[in-house]
């Protein structure tokens, strides 16, 4: 029997990319599955080629509070206990600080660090009730602040320092905290990435067909929640980075630098 039979597992931000991969790869192995986003007509697509499983679905901005608490509330109405929280539901940015609106860094710290803290404070008692996980899906930034992603490492650091503070807190009961570092994922998020006024870049500056799947990434997702792992970062380039970044942090801002910027100190990624 799978380990995820009959489990209610949580995930926010499911209709798109690495949400909508772990709904998939869940579903097959009997598991109960709430999710959320911000678009109704994604969720009505998701509800409709699932609707022969207990998929519950909700429009919910995870930057108000008060619609996580509904969600959260919900999904514990539906289906009476929540035994493992995903908090997946992210924006990136992709600006200089210096030409950055401040909007912008409010927006994103509100939606990948505060939309974390809001889901999880609703769905603590339940989780703790179960001996559950949670779960915070991170990036290598946030162990290595990355230059035009200044509000983006800023709330992945939050969110790590944050998990690992409640991990802490949460040692002896049972439940299980950790924080997955995917990388470069092929998923929306980088046409989803905010410019420097707040709006929506609708294009990126990478090659798409050469990174990991989102549903590649969904699975080591699941198999570390199995193993109770506390962290894990999934490329090799993640776990190169975190290491110089450790050891020989002057060499890792060279290394950054010269990585996002051209002979001739422009910006270029």
């Amino acid at each position: 029997m799978s380990f995820f039979q009959d489990k209610v597992v949580v995930i926010t931000g499911g209709s798109d990319g690495i949400g909508k991969a772990l709904i998939e790869a869940l579903i097959p192995q009997g598991a109960r599955i709430a999710t959320c986003g911000r678009s109704h007509d994604k969720l009505y697509k998701l509800q409709m080629e699932y609707s022969h499983v207990m998929l519950h679905t909700m429009a919910c901005d995870v930057s108000n509070e008060e619609e996580c608490r509904r969600f959260i509330e919900s999904t514990i109405e539906t289906f009476g206990r929540i035994d493992i929280l995903i908090n997946n539901a992210g924006i990136s940015m992709r600006a200089l600080f210096a030409d950055c609106d401040t909007k912008v860094t409010r927006k994103v710290m509100e939606i990948n660090f505060l939309g974390a803290v809001y889901c999880t404070k609703y769905a603590l008692p339940s989780i703790l009730e179960h001996k559950g996980t949670i779960v915070g899906v991170s990036s290598t930034a946030g162990y290595r602040g990355l230059p035009g992603r200044t509000a983006y490492s800023a709330s992945k650091f939050a969110l790590q320092g944050w998990l690992e503070s409640l991990r802490t807190e949460l040692l002896h009961s049972g439940v299980n905290v950790m924080w997955v570092c995917p990388g470069f994922t092929a998923s929306n998020i980088r046409l989803a990435a905010l410019d420097s006024h707040g709006d929506a870049r609708g294009e990126t500056v990478l090659n798409e067909s050469g990174l990991m799947t989102a549903e590649t990434c969904a699975g080591h997702i699941l198999r570390a929640i199995e193993r109770r792992k506390r962290a894990i970062i999934l490329t090799l380039l993640g776990k190169v980075t975190v290491l110089i970044n450790k050891v020989a942090p002057r060499l890792a801002d060279r290394l950054t630098y010269n990585h996002y910027y051209n002979k001739k100190g422009e910006f270029v990624k």
